[in-house]
């Protein structure tokens, strides 16, 4: 959006636009001064016409500049507003105008045509796929009644892809719900702890299968947030420590600040791709060595504790492991 311009700009800017009548006065000025001249009239008759001249162009350019300043004024308010409503576009003073206002409001009924069209289309796709996730997830349930009928190895690996389909489905969900207009944030103050620990016990099945040692600090904060949400985040976050950690542990402590600090000993991100890990789609040299990566699990972590008014700071060292840090000592945004 175009910046502000300054008093000085804007006078700059009626001259230019007046510039050729400014000329033709200056002219017509020239021209009696001429007349005078040739007429042998007296000087102080023309220094007194000059001067009178000079007095009303002043007046009038005054007045004229007025109007000019107030119309600008009044298109800079429309501008913030324009995408929805056209109310406070001044009235046309002459034809040329007239044509701009007709153009305008021509573009802006068509805006709303295709916005009005966009969103059912959208509203019709996301309530699509709101009702596909939840009806798959009877077979799901289905699936896993069966598999936990009879104990085998290969029952125990078929659950654990099944938990992985799981996962894909609430983050279908949860990419539709963040992209809907309604929200189902409810903010208020919860305990860290248990948070994080529904969140560990729904991977603990994971942890035991991989043999990753769990190592948890304790957490005594009360932090202001939307649980569900927050608790998603957490839950992507140990996904990912689990899915990139072979062997060793993962830590999950809380440090001054209220900062939640979920630690790692996998193989860690590239330095190259660290700026970019959260951006949509970005899967990352990890992501292109595991096939079945989305890079869509952080993108939406991003999003969320963009509206929770919370942050994530990721650091990692390549063979070594990674910190992800959650900063919690901030205002929701929907509270703001």
């Amino acid at each position: 959006m175009t910046e502000k311009l300054s008093l000085w700009n804007i006078l700059l800017a009626y001259l230019r636009q007046r510039r050729k009548l400014l000329c033709f006065l200056a002219v017509l000025a020239g021209i009696c001064g001429l007349l005078f001249v040739l007429y042998r009239l007296e000087p102080e008759a023309f220094v007194y016409m000059m001067m009178l001249w000079l007095f009303a162009g002043l007046i009038a350019v005054s007045v004229d500049f007025g109007l000019f300043y107030s119309r600008h004024r009044k298109l800079e308010s429309l501008r913030a507003n324009i995408l929805y409503s056209l109310e406070e576009l001044p009235d046309p003073r002459n034809l040329i105008e007239e044509d701009y206002d007709d153009a305008l409001r021509a573009l802006f009924c068509e805006k709303q045509r295709v916005q009005s069209a966009g969103d059912r289309e959208k509203s019709a796709m996301i309530e699509y796929y709101t009702l596909w996730a939840h009806q798959i997830k009877t077979p799901i349930a289905a699936m896993r009644l069966l598999l936990q009928s009879e104990e085998s190895e290969q029952n125990r690996d078929l659950l654990a892809e099944l938990f992985r389909v799981e996962q894909y489905v609430e983050m279908v969900l949860s990419y539709l719900r963040l992209g809907s207009s309604s929200s189902d944030f409810v903010i208020q103050k919860y305990p860290l702890e248990k948070i994080v620990r529904h969140a560990v016990r729904k991977y603990a099945p994971l942890f035991i299968r991989k043999k990753i040692r769990l190592e948890m600090g304790e957490l005594h904060s009360q932090v202001l947030t939307d649980e569900k949400w927050l608790g998603f985040v957490v839950e992507q976050v140990l996904s990912n420590s689990l899915k990139y950690t072979a062997k060793g542990s993962i830590t999950i402590r809380e440090e001054p600040g209220k900062v939640l600090v979920i630690e790692d000993t996998g193989i860690g991100i590239a330095p190259e791709d660290l700026p970019r890990i959260s951006e949509k789609g970005f899967t990352g040299l990890n992501g292109r060595t595991d096939k079945r990566a989305t890079g869509l699990g952080l993108y939406l972590c991003r999003r969320v504790l963009e509206k929770l008014s919370h942050k994530m700071v990721i650091t990692s060292q390549v063979g070594e492991g990674t910190q992800v840090r959650i900063l919690l000592d901030s205002v929701p945004e929907i509270w703001q």
